[in-house]
């Protein structure tokens, strides 16, 4: 009935009383005679409502009566006299509220300084449903306006929106208003806003988009890293879609000066009271639910997700600020200037960002090694893919909760996964023009899966082909359909079966003479063949899979478009050993039937460097994926992993001793101690090798110091005397020299946790963690406190981060996580969730993924029959 077209926003946060006032006036146009409007509210207390005509006439010399309908968070306005079909008029609203507490709306947020000063600051968090909680809005996406926004605050303090401020004048009582510039056409979950009194560097990309990284005044420092990173991202971005940064661009009128610390040199700024802004801003806020948000030219950050300080971050810290700066960047463009349509259809934002991070960092900071995390990403879509309680990628979602459980492993790592897939099927070129052209026809409006599918078969509708647009017909297009191992393809009905389908597929590959027999079924790690239930579980399910598989006849990539449930393909008597899914581009599981895996088991240990690191790893995940399901037993993936004292490359090394840490510490809660024993010095026995290769130090590859990292951890918490007694040398310096002994960044965590063991060492440790502004630093010493024995300590951890202030509430969920994987902290934990349950919904809101965290990692610790009847 109503299509809004402009806001013009008004706030005035009071960060003394904690709340604020404001007023909006959206210009709407008409579809359909109607006397209401009805647009979102929650939470806020409205005091007026008018609706003018075109030339800003009253249509009533009465003040509007209000509706409030809280179940649907909606307001209803009645108009006197009837909106036509075809005019625009504009409604106008004043409101207020208290500034919300938790991590939705329009929210409070503190920090404190090296001399124990509180401060306060206001920030946003709009997505998906809580632009509502803070200006009166048509709240979904496909609503999309222009947004003018003016904002009041005290002149200690800045403001920051998705514009540059055009205009900063005067007002009443020394008051300060920033007015900024229009914005493009945008979805309100997008819009943001934060009045605080940081501090900010900022440099130039190579297009004249100017970049700033805002922090609290301390830590101002910490953000150079990040400035580096955004730039390089920004120009890759550019380059890779083809498209200028979608925002205008804005002068920059602060002091300008060498920062020295990384090539290349970048002109960078310092502001820290009001100057014109520059236009892509970042900004580290100290309470933040997620890890980062992408509000159109203000993306939001958590401090360990965007702050890098040298001294206590780790390389993989370093990798994680990059990834999410890549993420969030990709989403101008990805969300941004296309987002979709619905909700049901997020992965179209946050599974092109996902895989974006991977194709970005790859391309900028090399050196990184983002490729093995891509893995990782796609064995965690396949551990959630394969309960039967999963989703298709593309599901509905009606209300706010439904929606918050869509931002999840599917829409994340699946997506993420399947576009990986998709990539490698079609070439990069075809994938990346595809994606282009999606982007160009869809800027500034709505998408939905299909009109992807069709960018990428580069198909429209017959009247963009009629007007000349640089793409098919559909009947063009089926005659110019891809060719895939000889085959025409069906883009659509392939991508159908990945995306309106839960679950992944496995394959089960046969060798019947120079045949190969093919069968696909649906994996589910949670029931067995035998069981009554299996058939009907597998009902209707089928996917169109592009296998790919690597003989030793050749060096070549064969290719397989596999359609039906069974299906057989040709690969001649010479060939002795295939490996299918070539470096794990497929979203699927191979099992290897008739010995199979005794073939593949002999390879690693004869010659393991026939197979890439990537095709070495899938096997090592496949099998135990296996075992798990119960298609193969225990010992034939120990047989597979046994090779793995031949191996050198770290992330198969790590997936194995993965799988065996697993199993230890599943046997560890079950208090079976001498098992637990035997175990434990078998794995310390099995990499002995790799364990005595360590120095304490972060010298070396990114995957090297990874592998540190992990190895050393383990060994110190498998009791390994020479680790313990390092660890604890370098615990007894750290506290001797006060602090002032920066340890090495990749040993540090497990100096802490060796350190944490006692209770002075606990002590200074939380003493630390409390004084401590390096939010890396920070997180480090709260992995090590959840890791003493002592149940006490544990819960006193856990009221900490219930009350919020030593430990911040952002970060009770993770704590709960943590003190859950303790053997003496697994019940402690399930037993604090069940008592605050209430309280812990209040502060994340019910579908959130801190709620989901909470609870997959307090259940996910259970393995008794006993503690399942818990749940």
């Amino acid at each position: 009935y109503i299509i809004p077209l402009h806001y013009h926003l008004l706030l005035h946060p009071n960060l003394t009383s904690l709340s604020f006032t404001g007023s909006v006036q959206i210009q709407i146009d008409v579809q359909n005679n109607t006397n209401w409007v009805v647009l979102h509210s929650k939470g806020l207390q409205i005091s007026k409502a008018t609706i003018l005509d075109q030339d800003r006439a009253h249509l009533s010399d009465q003040v509007l009566p209000v509706l409030h309908n809280p179940s649907h968070e909606q307001i209803g306005i009645f108009s006197p006299r009837v909106l036509s079909s075809g005019h625009k008029y504009f409604l106008y609203i004043e409101f207020g509220a208290e500034l919300a507490e938790g991590f939705y709306g329009f929210y409070k947020s503190t920090y404190r300084t090296s001399t124990g000063e509180t401060k306060t600051l206001a920030s946003t968090h709009f997505e998906p449903t809580s632009a509502r909680m803070a200006f009166p809005c048509f709240d979904e996406p496909n609503f999309k306006a222009n947004f003018s926004v003016r904002i009041r605050r005290s002149p200690e303090y800045i403001s920051l929106s998705n514009m540059p401020v055009v205009k900063t004048v005067e007002v009443n009582n020394g008051l300060l208003e920033d007015q900024f510039d229009a914005s493009v056409k945008m979805s309100t979950y997008l819009v943001a806003f934060v009045i605080c009194d940081f501090k900010s560097v900022s440099a130039t990309t190579s297009s004249g988009v100017q970049v700033s990284i805002y922090a609290t005044p301390e830590k101002w420092l910490q953000t150079r890293y990040a400035l580096e990173v955004a730039v390089k991202m920004l120009d890759f971005y550019e380059e890779y879609f083809n498209i200028h940064y979608p925002l205008p661009k804005q002068g920059i009128l602060c002091s300008v000066f060498q920062i020295q610390s990384f090539p290349p040199l970048y002109p960078v700024t310092s502001c820290s009271l009001p100057c014109v802004f520059p236009l892509s801003d970042l900004i580290a806020i100290p309470d933040f639910q997620s890890g980062a948000m992408e509000n159109w030219g203000l993306t939001t950050y958590r401090e360990t997700s965007l702050l890098f300080d040298p001294l206590t971050s780790s390389v993989s810290d370093k990798l994680w600020v990059t990834m999410v700066i890549g993420h969030e960047l990709a989403h101008q463009w990805f969300g941004n200037l296309v987002t979709m349509e619905w909700w049901n259809d997020i992965w179209l934002n946050e599974g092109f960002a996902r895989y974006m991070e991977y194709i970005s960092v790859e391309a900028t900071y090399p050196d990184l090694k983002v490729e093995e995390y891509l893995l990782y990403t796609c064995f965690a879509a396949v551990g959630h893919d394969s309960l039967n309680s999963s989703r298709p990628i593309s599901s509905p979602a009606e209300n706010p909760t439904q929606i918050k459980q869509m931002f999840d492993t599917v829409s994340y790592d699946k997506g993420a996964c399947v576009l990986h897939m998709l990539r490698h099927f079609l070439t990069d070129d075809v994938f990346q023009s595809g994606i282009v052209r999606y982007l160009r026809k869809y800027s500034y409006r709505n998408a939905r899966n299909q009109d992807l599918w069709d960018s990428l078969a580069n198909t429209c509708s017959e009247e963009d082909f009629i007007s000349g647009k640089h793409c098919y017909s559909s009947s063009q297009a089926s005659k110019n359909a891809y060719l895939f191992a000889g085959e025409h393809l069906n883009l659509t009905a392939m991508m159908n079966t990945w995306t309106l389908q839960k679950g992944i597929p496995l394959v089960t590959v046969t060798r019947k003479g120079p045949r190969l027999l093919l069968r696909q079924d649906r994996f589910l790690r949670t029931m067995l063949p035998s069981d009554p239930l299996w058939s009907t579980l597998q009902q209707g399910f089928l996917w169109h899979i592009p296998l790919t598989y690597k003989t030793d006849a050749s060096s070549t990539i064969h290719r397989h478009l596999m359609t039906t449930h069974t299906d057989s393909i040709h690969i001649g008597e010479e060939v002795s050993w295939l490996k299918v899914n070539t470096d794990m581009t497929g979203y699927y599981v191979v099992h290897y039937e008739d010995g199979g895996w005794d073939e593949m088991t002999k390879i690693l240990w004869e010659n393991h460097t026939a197979l890439s690191y990537k095709d070495r790893t899938h096997l090592i995940h496949n099998v135990f994926q296996l075992v798990t399901a119960g298609h193969l037993p225990l010992n034939k993936g120990l047989d597979l992993i046994g090779y793995l004292r031949l191996e050198t490359h770290t992330v198969p090394l790590l997936q194995g001793l993965g799988y065996l840490e697993g199993f230890y510490q599943l046997i560890e809660k079950r208090n079976e101690f001498d098992l637990t024993s035997n175990l434990g010095m078998y794995i310390l026995r099995f990499f002995r090798a790799v364990i005595d290769q360590q120095t304490w130090s972060d010298s070396g590859s990114v995957s090297e110091r990874r592998l540190r990292s992990e190895v050393l951890s383990l060994a110190c918490h498998l009791d390994d005397p020479p680790c313990l007694q390092r660890a604890r040398q370098s615990f007894k310096d750290w506290l001797q020299s006060n602090g002032t002994l920066n340890l090495p960044t990749d040993v540090a965590t497990t100096v802490y946790s060796v350190g944490a063991q006692d209770d002075h060492g606990w002590a200074s440790l939380l003493h630390t963690y409390n004084i401590s502004l390096s939010a890396a630093q920070k997180s480090k010493i709260l992995f090590a406190l959840t890791c003493t024995r002592d149940t006490n300590k544990l819960h006193r951890l856990l009221e900490l981060g219930l009350e919020g202030k030593m430990i911040r509430s952002q970060d009770l969920s993770s704590l709960i996580l943590m003190v859950a994987r303790n053997p003496r902290g697994h019940h402690l934990a399930w037993n604090f969730v069940k008592k605050n349950w209430d309280t812990l919904v209040q502060k994340f809101q019910l579908g959130s993924f801190c709620i989901r965290n909470i609870i997959i990692g307090t259940t996910g610790q259970f393995s008794s029959p006993e503690e399942l009847t818990e749940v």
